[in-house]
């Protein structure tokens, strides 16, 4: 049989892509007023968005190593030679810990652990150009390499509302610059070798929108592109966001456009807006 392929539940693939490729995903835990739920069954975006505007208490954890193995287990006991199990930036969360554990204590000759650097669909690119090299006979070995590879081609660049989100998960780093600024004020940020990092601060929704747009055409460059737009509880500005960039970017054949689940959703709130941007685009089949 082909590589297994696994990921977690950030990575935000386009609707039916998973099915599509067997691609397996292993949920991150959600809890909203103490009442746990796992990311995407039971928990989404708006829901989250909604939690967060009224002031209730979100937080989210990583699958547990047990999760993991027992994943792991049923794709080898069903007939897997291998899994590739690629995961959210180990320095946004513990998953990869878990997963790696788990490999260990499964099989870790047939099971590889990939950390993507990246999340959402900085990821999940990664994962749906690793599932294509599966399907036509790739070995682990190559897969991993078609996974991190293609991963570190990707660039995420988002803005938010509010940085305030991000300091209490203690997601955001050293943005203390960003902090307290003027409402008026919207903090643009990136992903920087899985850590994320302020890049710019923009006076008005309108304008963060028109810098998106930029970073993203000036990181497209000349040739085909893929492009993912993620938002939290802003569906009418992601779909503006798309078409401006379908506009200015020629290689960029439609956008994707997907709303982030509960697990990512908690740490960015509602109205948060950004891009991934892979160059040279996925291969066919993905």
């Amino acid at each position: 049989m082909p590589v297994a392929i696994v990921t977690d539940s950030t990575a935000y693939l386009p609707e039916g892509a998973a099915e599509r490729h067997g691609i397996h995903r292993v949920p991150l835990h959600v809890v909203v007023d103490g009442v746990g739920t796992l990311d995407g069954e039971g928990s989404d975006g708006p829901g989250v968005a909604d939690a967060l505007r009224h002031h209730r208490r979100v937080t989210t954890s990583r699958p547990s190593p047990a999760e993991f193995a027992s994943t792991f287990r049923s794709l080898l006991d069903g007939g897997a030679s291998s899994v590739l199990s690629i995961q959210l930036s180990r320095e946004l969360s513990g998953t990869w810990e878990a997963a790696r554990s788990a490999a260990e204590e499964v099989a870790p000759d047939r099971i590889r652990v990939v950390d993507s650097r990246s999340t959402a669909m900085g990821m999940g690119f990664g994962v749906l150009a690793a599932a294509a090299a599966s399907s036509r006979g790739a070995d682990l070995d190559e897969v991993a390499s078609v996974a991190e590879t293609t991963t570190a081609r990707t660039r995420t660049v988002f803005c938010l509302d509010t940085l305030e989100h991000l300091r209490r998960g203690g997601r955001l780093g050293s943005a203390s610059a960003l902090l307290g600024t003027a409402l008026a004020i919207r903090p643009l940020l990136h992903v920087d070798d899985g850590r994320i990092v302020p890049l710019e601060k923009v006076r008005t929704t309108r304008r963060a929108m028109t810098r998106l747009v930029e970073l993203v055409a000036r990181s497209s460059g000349s040739g085909p592109v893929a492009v993912a737009v993620h938002h939290l509880d802003a569906p009418e500005r992601a779909v503006e966001l798309a078409g401006l960039i379908e506009e200015r970017v020629p290689g960029c054949d439609g956008c994707l456009v997907s709303e982030l689940g509960a697990a990512l959703g908690a740490h960015t709130g509602p109205g948060a807006l950004g891009a991934v941007v892979l160059p040279g685009g996925l291969p066919a089949g993905a």
